[in-house]
């Protein structure tokens, strides 16, 4: 194996854009090398047998070859069925997708994250409702900041340390943390209920107001990180006046 060869890994495809003529430019997720660029020479040929396979949401095993910024792709093979996410939870797979395309940088190992997102995905597959869409999304949100290194403190309170009270309400100030409200007091950041930081740390978002709150959270929270340009995948989301669920994603 050339110094430069990779050894097989899994991957998944987060996204594809042609180059030159008959070749493509593909980002893979991987668990030892995280995102990777890699040009898969031929794929739009008739004959290769990439053709169709470097989709979204298949699980694959790949090597690649070279020390540049982009890789040569030299080994791309199927590791099991695709997952066939069904409708009401494409765009979810996307979002996913989009998050790590903008947040996780090229060449840093992600073993950890790269087995919540193969679970994401396989729960957005069988997903059978809104609810457990709008928790696997929570759920990954939070493994991907903590990921990077912005975990959220979801057990304690900023200042004092002393553990979170379910009925208490917060003001969760980012890079700070969850600080108590007194009665009517206006939050700083967002406001939301100790229930809630508590049911996301423990994978237990049942109640609507706990789902819709960690929603707010998270949005306010990859805002910081993801800067000011939209994203593509929340496009896709958006659904008539009178189909429109608030707390989808």
């Amino acid at each position: 194996m050339s110094p430069r060869q990779t050894a097989l890994q899994p991957a998944y495809v987060l996204h594809q854009r042609a180059w030159r003529d008959s070749s493509a430019i593909v980002e893979l997720f991987t668990p030892e090398h995280g995102r990777v660029g890699v040009v898969a020479k031929g794929i739009k040929r008739p004959r290769s047998p990439w053709r169709g396979l470097l989709q979204p949401f298949q699980p694959l095993l790949v090597a690649w070859q070279g020390g540049g910024e982009l890789k040569t792709l030299t080994v791309a093979e199927p590791q099991g069925m695709a997952l066939r996410l069904p409708p009401s939870s494409l765009a979810s797979g996307f979002y996913l997708n989009e998050l790590l395309m903008r947040l996780v940088a090229r060449q840093d190992a992600q073993l950890t994250l790269f087995g919540c997102y193969d679970a994401s995905l396989r729960a957005l597959a069988t997903a059978k409702d809104e609810a457990a869409l709008e928790r696997t999304l929570r759920y990954f949100e939070r493994d991907l900041l903590t990921a990077l290194g912005y975990a959220l403190a979801l057990d304690h309170e900023a200042e004092t340390g002393r553990p979170l009270r379910s009925a208490q309400r917060y003001d969760y100030q980012i890079e700070r943390g969850p600080l108590p409200l007194a009665g009517d007091d206006e939050a700083q950041g967002i406001a939301l209920h100790g229930e809630t930081l508590l049911a996301l740390r423990a994978q237990r978002l049942q109640g609507e107001r706990e789902r819709r709150e960690a929603k707010r959270l998270m949005r306010a929270v990859l805002a910081r990180y993801l800067g000011p340009k939209p994203l593509a995948s929340r496009q896709m989301l958006v659904r008539p006046a009178s189909a429109r669920n608030e707390t989808s994603e």
